[in-house]
């Protein structure tokens, strides 16, 4: 390993122009962690958010954006078992997935699901993370219940229909286009609504209500997930893409029994984030290793042009998961 390495840093809060590539030190590892010789990096939402200087990074994170990626283990710290040097990984990130080498605690490596590439890899740890810990652990869909996704189209949207859908649920998803519908279909939703021309509180009226809507839209969609839900529903709140705050009336809340929670990922703990790998461990990566669950991939973008990938991702036609290509 050389002393420096590749690496996207935000040289400012904007745009996406505010993307540079830069050189930093190769970080080392703490105890408990590992290195990671990064050939892909995710691109998500929440990077787009710390660009725009509205998410930070936990103090003890690395300030480069990228909270997940695939490679090859490059280096690891005391206390670390279970693991070799160049052992392929995925790896749920603190933040600095964007550069050629990158530090995670170990208990947030997976390994790379049989029969997969590392660009598929790259895309497994930030959706997976969250759905399984919203919809299942909190929201806790079970078999035959009623679940909506909104952003059915997106990386956690095509995550959550297919993990939704294999463990027995009725899914149904919202989408912007009839091409977007149609990929949520194929998925396994058994309906897919054009918010552009339907009404979903009337399609899930339709069907009795939905037991459980995981949502990262917000605004105006609160109140109206509420009518949507059935007595007793759930409602799981992982974002506000049009904002937090709204007038909603508690009173129907308490009459029907309804529960509304959220989270975020980032800021949860170590251990917290261990547990949650340890169920995907045994949860899902078998689905992975078998093939019946996937990542849906959009575009594939150089480390040097994520402002590109940042471009494509808030322009909003995207379908899927957009990555970096590192090494």
């Amino acid at each position: 390993m050389t002393n420096t390495m590749r690496a996207i840093e935000i040289s400012e809060p904007g745009g996406p122009e505010v993307l540079r590539l830069t050189e930093r030190p190769i970080p080392e590892p703490r105890h408990g962690e590992i290195v990671i010789k990064v050939a892909f990096a995710g691109v998500n939402r929440p990077d787009a958010l710390q660009r725009a200087g509205s998410y930070k990074p936990p103090a003890s994170a690395s300030d480069l954006p990228g909270l997940e990626a695939a490679g090859e283990i490059a280096a690891i710290g005391d206390g670390v078992t279970g693991w070799s040097l160049g052992d392929q990984v995925c790896a749920l990130l603190p933040g600095g997935g964007y550069a050629e080498y990158v530090s995670a605690p170990a208990a947030h490596a997976l390994p790379v699901p049989k029969g997969m590439g590392l660009r598929e890899a790259a895309c497994l740890p930030e959706t997976f993370f969250t759905v399984w810990s919203n919809v299942f652990q909190c929201g806790g869909l079970q078999a035959g219940e009623v679940f909506l996704v909104h952003g059915g189209s997106s990386g956690i949207g095509t995550t959550a229909i297919q993990l939704a859908s294999v463990f027995g649920a009725r899914v149904f998803a919202t989408a912007g286009s009839a091409e977007k519908c149609e990929v949520c279909s194929n998925l396994g939703a058994e309906r897919a609504i054009n918010y552009r021309d339907e009404d979903y509180v009337e399609v899930l009226r339709d069907v009795g209500g939905a037991d459980l809507i995981l949502d990262m839209v917000g605004g105006s969609y609160l109140p109206r997930n509420v009518k949507a839900l059935k007595d007793d529903g759930r409602l799981v709140q992982i974002a506000f893409l049009q904002g937090p705050k709204v007038e909603l009336n508690f009173a129907h809340l308490m009459m029907r029994r309804l529960t509304i929670t959220g989270s975020t990922l980032r800021p949860q703990s170590d251990a917290a984030k261990a547990r949650i790998a340890e169920a995907l461990l045994a949860n899902v990566w078998p689905l992975l290793d078998a093939g019946r669950v996937a990542p849906v991939m959009d575009q594939e973008f150089a480390l040097e042009d994520a402002a590109k990938a940042h471009e494509r991702m808030e322009g909003g036609e995207h379908i899927g998961k957009i990555v970096l290509r590192v090494a």
